[in-house]
């Protein structure tokens, strides 16, 4: 069905109601995916099912005191949102309706904008210019898609009411089209662009774990598994925070209400580090917690998605945080309970992981209608039940994900953040990143990736015998590797979101710290060769300030790094060396 698709207005009696379900028996046509007003409060809804003249819908808010007999009404439209200037800054339901005081009564599916204020706008064009589909005549408000020719009239600059009419826009046919500041788009159905691009970037997250480990693309897809409290909400926010996108949209989605007051309550507090302002000014919240509807629950994510890829069209990049898609998919599972849908593994219904694959396809690197370049990154926490990364949620979000951190409660309970299991995790679009390390000063990244997971999947199995064996019996080669691999957690994949100095760290940080730590562990084998023994280089001056680098040496100072170069081959070194840069290092 069109965005602006226009179906005969028809009218329908509650059949039957259970819950969120609605049975109703028609009077006219309706539509699967057309919104619904349900009752004497016009409850919004939307059909999932047809059959005949009855058919099934979904309602988005509480229907306690619906009854058969209750009329239902057609809207002629499918469920969409308004999306237009004004967004950003506030706090909405699934259903993008205000939760911060503004008017939220403007239900989206009786045609409404979501944002009732007024907007000033900046004139961008004039009488006779030519604006391609997707462009936008007025500042933060595009074209619809699909919606081109020449402007014909245009309002002045200035303050404009949210359904004022901005610009008068005559296509090729001759057909003429009022643009207002907001226009609607069906949440379920992607907005198109010009086409895909390469992900071959990556997103900055300022982590280094992500960074250096698990970097995923710009316009890509990660899943944050892990049991409750691993983090999860937490590395979210600290994505949020520091990433290198323009806008973040947050969908809380079915996470409880006390948790979904702590990020209300975080965010609006939150500097933008970028330039001093509250992080609120670039950030979208869509609030759903636990208690509220659980089919509005289901449908919050299609918002988010949609809000999106708005902002993405304009050229923008977006990072969406999802929390949780477990919760989303919990009220996939009651939904379809009620139908009496046959359940697939753990009761969820059979068609879970297409639902997940049309979410998470929605991310991408695009160029937009108006030919510019824009990103969505796609970051969903899942929250399995007993932290067991072999239930249904988690093993269908893999098929579709390009990165999976996975979450450890172990290492989280030991207080290492980002709890980040680096055996358990992984990334696909890693391999692509190796020229952009290079363009950003460091040739040998891949290389220095590669040797890191080693020594990590090596600690791991060192550290298993050292159990049974004690740590003293095992060979010095193999007690040097654990050595080497306590300074690669400590110095590297340790990183403190509540640190001043180190809670960020830029690329050219990161490989800094990164080529000091492979020089450690370089001339650290060296010297055991010659004869050290592994206590002696774990007691080491040097090696105390490499734990230590990330607190002191920050973004202002990172030409600091140079300091340790003489320390570390002084102290680790053969008499008469020369002090230079191997190729491990670099």
């Amino acid at each position: 069905m069109p965005p602006d698709a226009t179906l005969p207005m028809s009218e329908a009696r509650i059949r039957a109601i259970s819950g969120p379900v609605l049975h109703g028996l028609a009077r006219g046509p309706f539509v699967v995916g057309e919104a619904i007003e349900v009752g004497n409060a016009r409850l919004p809804g939307e059909v999932i099912r047809l059959d005949g003249d009855a058919f099934v819908a979904q309602v988005y808010e509480d229907t306690t005191g619906l009854k058969p007999g209750d009329p239902v009404r057609g809207t002629s439209a499918p469920l969409s949102v308004a999306l237009g200037p004004g967004l950003p800054g506030r706090i909405y339901d699934g259903l993008l309706r205000r939760l911060d005081g503004g008017d939220a009564a403007a239900r989206p599916c009786r045609g409404s904008p979501s944002c009732r204020r007024s907007a000033r706008q900046r004139r961008l064009a004039r009488r006779g210019d030519r604006r391609v589909r997707g462009a936008g005549p007025a500042s933060l408000c595009m074209l619809p898609p699909g919606v081109g020719g020449t402007v014909v009239d245009i309002a002045p600059a200035g303050e404009v009411e949210a359904d004022a009419t901005l610009a008068v826009v005559r296509d090729d046919s001759g057909r003429e089209h009022r643009i207002a500041p907001f226009h609607r788009w069906p949440v379920r159905r992607p907005r198109p662009v010009t086409q895909r691009l390469p992900a071959d970037e990556p997103l900055v997250t300022g982590q280094r774990i992500l960074d250096t480990l698990f970097p995923v693309a710009r316009g890509g897809r990660a899943a944050i598994p892990g049991g409750f409290g691993t983090g999860k909400t937490v590395l979210q926010e600290t994505l949020a925070k520091w990433c290198h996108a323009d806008i973040i949209v947050y969908v809380g989605c079915g996470e409880r209400g006390n948790e979904m007051a702590e990020v209300l309550d975080e965010f609006p507090r939150l500097v933008d580090p970028r330039n001093g302002r509250a992080l609120m000014e670039r950030t979208v919240i869509i609030a759903n917690a636990s208690n509220m509807p659980v089919a509005a629950r289901e449908a919050s994510i299609y918002t988010a998605v949609t809000v999106a890829e708005y902002f993405r069209d304009q050229g923008l990049h977006v990072a969406l945080m999802a929390d949780s898609t477990s919760r989303w998919a919990e009220a996939l599972r009651e939904v379809s309970g009620r139908l009496g849908e046959l359940p697939g593994e753990a009761g969820y219904p059979a068609y879970l992981g297409s639902r997940l694959a049309e979410f998470y396809e929605r991310a991408a690197r695009v160029e937009s209608l108006c030919g510019r370049e824009g990103s969505l990154t796609i970051i969903g926490a899942v929250s399995p039940p007993g932290g067991d990364f072999s239930e249904p949620v988690t093993s269908h979000t893999k098929r579709y994900v390009g990165c999976f951190w996975g979450l450890d409660r172990e290492r989280a309970q030991a207080r290492f953040y980002p709890a980040i299991h680096p055996l358990q995790s992984y990334s696909v679009d890693a391999s692509r990143f190796a020229t952009w390390w290079t363009a950003h000063g460091n040739d040998n990244w891949q290389r220095q990736r590669e040797k890191l997971l080693a020594l990590l999947d090596e600690q791991a199995h060192l550290e298993r015998m050292a159990r049974i064996v004690g740590k003293d019996a095992l060979p010095a080669g193999q007690q040097l590797t654990l050595i080497a691999a306590d300074l690669v957690n400590e110095a590297l994949l340790r990183q403190s979101a509540f640190s001043p100095v180190d809670r960020y760290c830029s690329p050219a940080r990161q490989s800094e710290m990164l080529r000091l730590v492979m020089r450690f562990i370089a001339l650290s084998r060296e010297a055991l060769a010659r004869g050290m023994s592994p206590d002696e280089i774990a007691s080491l001056p040097v090696l105390r300030r490499l734990q230590r680098m990330g607190e002191e040496v920050g973004e202002d100072a990172i030409a600091s790094f140079a300091a340790l170069w003489p320390q570390l081959e002084r102290e680790l070194a053969a008499p008469g060396a020369a002090v230079a840069e191997t190729g491990d290092a670099r």
